[in-house]
């Protein structure tokens, strides 16, 4: 008979890449995760890894096994989840956000998941939007939370806030008191997120819009690293207002208006339509309960 231990087993050992590291996941000894995949395929009299290779790769069959064996136990999680109560649910929920909402609200979103479930293991990843969707849509990551910009029917998006960014430099960098032409920004460097970020894939198709060719860009994946670029007068930046209105208000950035301003960004929580996950919408809930880009952890 094959059990809920044995598909575990081979779940996250192809999750994992190797024998080891799947025994250490569960807790067990590597002969005994041994064990578990002798007798799946003894039970299916076929060979569910290819032990020519050093690595944990799967045969063909494995490969089909091991399909069948993550959606056996998703749904399992699912009807755990439905007919348990909070305080004993134990699940992993691995959970995807941009560096903006890691550096912002995120502790506070954690917290409720906490509170709400217990014995739930939070597994965050903190990456770019476009790896994060990636990962989604390969049932890497439960849910994420990106800027609204991925339109697509396989997927539920929970709308959370909006942040408003501004065009920002240091405060000798520029010193006029009128609003910015947009296309006066071609004269400086301009630091940008580039197309792997939401926002930056936002904003390229604004300026394009708007028939703005910058000369001089220097893309930064990350915002910690764009703050900084930005306050030591390397250039102009766009970056959220409310979150950094401390370092406006101690004279460290400036904000430059323009005309038309930035669109704003509206973020969201996304999961999968496919999956009948009641956790997913009760995290996307509480995110919006949570949502909250007004202060840097930084700043703290």
């Amino acid at each position: 008979m094959i059990t809920f231990k044995q598909l575990e087993a081979i779940y996250w050992i192809v999750e994992l890449g190797s024998f080891e590291a799947a025994s250490m996941k569960l807790n067990m000894s590597q002969s005994a995760i041994s064990k578990r995949v002798q007798e799946l395929e003894d039970a299916f009299d076929v060979p569910i890894f290819d032990r020519s290779k050093r690595s944990a790769r799967l045969t063909e069959k494995g490969t089909e096994l091991f399909e069948h064996a993550a959606e056996m136990l998703r749904q399992r999680d699912y009807l755990l989840e439905r007919i348990s109560s909070r305080e004993v649910l134990v699940r992993r929920f691995r959970l995807g956000v941009t560096e903006l909402t890691a550096l912002t609200w995120l502790p506070a979103l954690v917290e409720q998941i906490r509170e709400a479930y217990p014995k739930v293991v939070l597994e965050p990843s903190v990456e770019l939007s476009s790896e994060l969707f990636k990962k989604l849509e390969n049932d890497q990551l439960d849910l994420i939370i990106v800027p609204d910009v991925f339109d697509d029917a396989r997927f539920v998006a929970t709308p959370l806030k909006t942040v408003e960014n501004a065009w920002m430099c240091a405060p000798d960098l520029y010193r006029e008191s009128a609003p910015m032409d947009l296309q006066a920004l071609s004269a400086y460097t301009v630091l940008t997120q580039g197309g792997s970020s939401g926002t930056g894939l936002v904003y390229e198709r604004w300026l394009a819009q708007h028939d703005v060719r910058l000369n001089r860009t220097l893309i930064s994946n990350y915002l910690v690293a764009q703050i900084g670029l930005t306050i030591s007068g390397v250039g102009i930046s766009y970056l959220p207002r409310q979150c950094l209105a401390p370092l406006i208000a101690e004279g460290r950035l400036r904000v430059i208006e323009t005309r038309p301003g930035l669109p704003q960004i509206r973020y969201a929580a996304v999961h999968r339509a496919d999956r009948l996950q009641g956790l997913s919408v009760e995290v996307a809930r509480l995110a919006h309960q949570c949502c909250d880009f007004g202060r840097l952890l930084l700043q703290a």
